[in-house]
């Protein structure tokens, strides 16, 4: 996959710090890190982001956690990936630019 310059929308790897990806459930969530802030997709089977966002340093496991089924803020998913960010802007830049680009079907409820 061919990712798209800064400019246009696509990420600057230079800041992310380290990128993991679980099962979307508890066991998988709580392989997570939780020492710096995160962006996160909740993907389907096939790998396309149902929804993306950010969580602080030290709420990665429980803001992700907070959309397993049954939860406040369920969100349908198969696996997480997070990218570890060095502040939370820079994390909410991404996450921004992410939505533009995929267009994930739950970051349209509103809040």
């Amino acid at each position: 996959m061919t990712e798209l310059p800064v400019s246009m929308g696509g990420t600057d790897w230079s800041t992310v710090m380290a990128r993991k990806t679980v099962s979307f459930n508890k066991s998988g969530i709580a392989k997570l890190p939780n020492n710096k802030p995160a962006m996160y997709r909740i993907q389907t089977e096939a790998g396309k982001p149902n929804y993306v966002g950010v969580a602080q340093r030290g709420r990665v496991q429980q803001r992700i956690a907070e959309h397993l089924a049954g939860a406040k803020d369920s969100v349908p998913g198969a696996r997480v990936r997070i990218e570890q960010m060095p502040s939370i802007a820079e994390a909410k830049r991404t996450e921004a630019r992410v939505i533009v680009r995929s267009k994930p079907k739950y970051n349209d409820r509103g809040k």
